[in-house]
């Protein structure tokens, strides 16, 4: 396989795994069962911005990260694999930490609903949790990340070098000045000053 095409699919997948783990954040992550009060039996949807919080600002890393890998030079790209290997522990950490305790993740949600507050009084509060698919698909975008970042690092010495229209621009000849005015000149008499 040819080191562009490895970089196009790193890339197109880095994107479409970090815009699944921004999906998962807008999507309710646990559904809880309330035990006492007024709310007792009620049913209450937990969405991932409150269960995963971090999830949010992880995707959008990724995705940047994905566009800023398209134009990064030999060493930015191990540099850039690192931090995707990091994104994706990231996602992971906070997956594992909502779905280990779900009331505790849902606290700020149970606090809205029954304006009782606490990580114990949450605790106190569910009688019942149900997970949903959506933490388990952060978890699993989490280590679709890490890995994509381990054959960056591994792969980026086969990539091709970024186009040159990223490079520097190139310095003019010694001895030769070249000022707005005259490229202006050139331009008036028809010519393209960017040659």
């Amino acid at each position: 396989m040819t080191g562009r095409r490895i970089k196009s699919i790193l890339i197109v997948v880095t994107l479409a795994v970090s815009g699944c783990a921004l999906l998962t954040w807008t999507q309710p992550w646990f559904s809880l069962v309330l035990t006492q009060g007024t709310h007792a039996g009620t049913d209450v949807d937990v969405p991932g911005e409150a269960a995963g919080p971090a999830v949010a600002a992880l995707g959008l890393a990724g995705l940047a990260l994905g566009g800023a890998l398209a134009i990064a030079g030999r060493v930015l790209r191990v540099v850039f694999g690192v931090l995707e290997v990091l994104i994706g522990g990231s996602l992971i950490a906070s997956a594992i930490v909502a779905v280990s305790d779900p009331a505790a993740a849902s606290s700020k949600t149970i606090t809205e609903f029954t304006g009782v507050a606490g990580d114990s009084a949450a605790h106190d509060l569910v009688a019942q949790s149900f997970a949903t698919a959506w933490p388990y698909v952060a978890l699993a975008a989490g280590i679709i990340l890490a890995v994509l970042g381990i054959a960056v690092i591994v792969t980026s010495r086969r990539w091709p070098a970024s186009g040159r229209k990223f490079d520097a621009p190139a310095a003019e000849p010694s001895g030769t000045t070249h000022d707005a005015v005259d490229s202006w000149d050139e331009l008036s008499r028809g010519e393209d000053p960017t040659r």
